[in-house]
């Protein structure tokens, strides 16, 4: 599931997308930034493209019906290189609810790393 829904963001299918998200699915972006669905697809429409990630997956622990997947990250820079040795490191959190519909993305938070 989680390279299926990047998959789709990479593809900008949003029909797809908001099958998987739940209802209720809220980001902290790395910008310190809390968006939704609405505003996701809002910035897709407007021909915004997102950057290439690389998610390496350390942890992923289950409760009852909830998924907690942990990890880092890898984002293209602006500049779209493909090196990625100047991509960006991130940290991430996505929670992820079974349903009824399947496995959906309820939440997810993203942080860049400050390296020194």
């Amino acid at each position: 599931m989680e390279k299926h829904w990047t998959e789709l963001l990479d593809k900008g299918d949003t029909t797809a997308l908001l099958k998987i998200w739940s209802p209720n699915y809220v980001v902290n972006n790395p910008n310190g930034k809390i968006v939704t669905p609405k505003d996701i697809i809002g910035i897709m429409k407007s021909g915004h493209k997102f950057p290439a990630v690389e998610r390496i997956i350390e942890n992923i622990t289950f409760n009852d019906n909830i998924a907690v997947v942990m990890g880092k990250e890898l984002q293209q820079p602006p500049n779209m290189t493909v090196d990625q040795k100047e991509w960006i490191p991130r940290r991430f959190t996505n929670i992820w609810i079974s349903t009824k519909k399947g496995w959906q993305l309820a939440a997810r938070q993203s942080s860049a790393l400050v390296v020194e």
